[in-house]
């Protein structure tokens, strides 16, 4: 099968390479899936996990990706829940062979069912962005009706979802991000807008969530902004800085497959939107990953048409 893969880290994403792998076969309570889309995330080459695995040995060459969409297509022994033929998408372990290439095997739990109306395209942008914000905002945040949210990165593939979520649940939402994306994190449902580059962020005032996905010195000055009992969230590592009177907590996603339900139930009846950037093939998924150009939204791979 063609995959994508890395074997050297210093390398970057100029490392990666379409190659031919062998098949993946089912170990117990795994399932291969026939990927007919994938979602990639850049940072990937910066964690551990791609390049070793839970002993700490290393596991290269490693196949890269860990959302994705397909069909079920071998069970492995003592696999319940799904079906062969079964539509699904989900979020591959970080530890094992990732989702850029025709097949993956992986553990059943870590996969929700895909309904018929949602294409595969929609269903692999999902996974990292969707339970990134379900996570960050109601698991992390304890996010309730009628509080504020300072969600950087609104009009991002994580950021445009914690705006939508967020604003669905009650909350004010306040996005920020680059002066060209004003609109766009409006369209994704934030109150009002921040232009990290020219507005400043103190003017916000006090919040009762904040979730950063930037970290640095705008993570240290949201940190002030958190009112008594809040919290700041990050997805970028340890905090660098904590409220006065609230929490911090850093935290790394984690499939969940009642989640994923209710983040697709959402996308079929419309109160939530995925932001899909470029869309590409797998021939051509090395070419995308290496341009220059600022990806907006999510990038997604198909790897059948």
């Amino acid at each position: 099968m063609k995959a994508i893969v890395v074997t050297d880290q210093a390398a970057g994403t100029a490392g990666m390479k379409l190659v031919q792998r062998p098949e993946p076969q089912a170990a117990i309570n795994d399932v291969v899936v026939e990927v007919h889309a994938a979602g990639f995330v850049n940072t990937e080459l910066e964690w551990p996990s791609t390049w070793a695995d839970r002993a700490f040995r290393d596991r290269t060459p490693s196949i890269l990706g860990h959302e994705l969409a397909g069909v079920v297509t071998a069970l492995g022994y003592g696999t319940t829940g799904l079906s062969v033929g079964q539509r699904v998408f989900g979020l591959a372990d970080w530890h094992r062979e990732g989702t850029l290439a025709e097949y993956v095997a992986m553990e059943a739990r870590n996969l929700a069912p895909l309904p018929g109306d949602v294409d595969f395209t929609v269903g692999a942008s999902l996974p990292i962005s969707g339970l990134t914000a379900w996570q960050g905002l109601f698991q992390h945040g304890r996010l309730q009706v009628g509080q504020s949210v300072l969600a950087h990165g609104a009009a991002g593939a994580v950021g445009s979802m914690v705006a939508q979520l967020a604003r669905e649940a009650g909350a004010y939402v306040i996005g920020t991000g680059r002066a060209a994306d004003r609109q766009k994190a409006l369209d994704f449902g934030a109150n009002e807008f921040v232009d990290l580059g020219n507005d400043t962020l103190e003017d916000v005032g006090n919040v009762d969530l904040v979730f950063d996905v930037i970290g640095s010195d705008i993570q240290k000055r949201s940190a002030t902004l958190i009112r008594a009992g809040g919290t700041l969230v990050t997805v970028v590592g340890p905090t660098e800085a904590r409220p006065s009177d609230g929490l911090a907590i850093d935290f790394v996603v984690e499939s969940d497959r009642a989640q994923l339900s209710e983040i697709v139930q959402r996308v079929r009846d419309g109160r939530l939107r995925t932001n899909i950037g470029k869309v590409s093939t797998l021939d051509d998924a090395v070419a995308i990953f290496n341009s220059t150009e600022r990806r907006a939204g999510k990038t997604v791979i198909r790897i059948r048409p």
